[in-house]
């Protein structure tokens, strides 16, 4: 499959903040057929490179003590092709900034906001590093997806901030959903969770790896430690659950 078409404001990586990156490994080496290489620590602070087949899907990373209090958790990003800009149109319609830009040598700048709601968002300006290398195969990132308490104000936050061009798939009060693009093109979602996250829960983004067989690998995953929190269950887009890490990071898998 060629690289992903990454464009501006659209999703372009993962990364998983853990408690314990060796747990991580062998889980989604295990898991997802997911080869490994650890960066400089002076340069990088030890970031893991996932690859499958060798072209990069994922990042890994160990928390830290001052993050020690904070839940395991995967985070998507979108792409920037300024970040400092962005960081000023988030602040300017109504986002937080968690972690202002910084520079990653050699390969681009990051940082972390909150949108409206408080889902925090990476940000990736990407220089040698361009973003994931293949998706939706098996062991990959298939779909991005914003589940918010505050629907109407998260859409236009997007829109504004990340210039998205979306398209609503579903308006109903049971189910309002909005994609970046429309059908086969969409690159993510956002979805009116207000009637369904439990209070202590905060909005947040959700992503969705492909696999071949859902129940399988949902066999395999529990083998390698993982919780089941949702599903499986059938969709109008395939057999899909939500699982739970050995350490806790929850994920969703989804088979076409």
């Amino acid at each position: 499959m060629p690289a992903p078409d990454i464009t501006p404001g659209a999703p372009c990586w993962i990364d998983l903040m853990t408690s314990d990156t060796n747990t991580a490994r062998r889980f989604y080496g295990g898991l997802f057929g997911w080869e490994f290489e650890t960066g400089d620590q002076d340069k990088y602070g030890g970031y893991i490179m996932a690859r499958k087949n060798g072209k990069s899907v994922a990042g890994i990373m160990q928390k830290d003590a001052d993050q020690a209090g904070m839940p395991d958790v995967w985070s998507t990003y979108l792409r920037s092709d300024d970040a400092e800009a962005t960081a000023s149109a988030v602040a300017a319609h109504g986002g937080q900034i968690y972690m202002p830009p910084m520079d990653v040598p050699e390969q681009g700048h990051m940082a972390i906001f909150g949108d409206p709601a408080g889902a925090a968002i990476g940000v990736w300006q990407p220089r040698e590093m361009k973003g994931y290398e293949v998706v939706a195969e098996p062991g990959t990132p298939a779909w991005h997806e914003l589940h918010t308490k505050d629907y109407d104000a998260a859409v236009k936050f997007y829109q504004d901030v990340f210039g998205w061009d979306t398209d609503v798939m579903s308006d109903s009060p049971e189910f309002r959903y909005t994609t970046l693009g429309a059908g086969d093109a969409a690159k993510a979602g956002i979805a009116d969770a207000s009637g369904y996250l439990p209070a202590e829960v905060p909005s947040n983004w959700q992503i969705y790896f492909a696999v071949e067989n859902a129940d399988a690998s949902i066999e395999q995953a529990v083998g390698l430690g993982a919780t089941v929190i949702d599903g499986p269950e059938d969709s109008p887009f395939g057999r899909l659950a939500t699982l739970a890490d050995p350490t806790g990071a929850t994920f969703r898998i989804i088979a076409g």
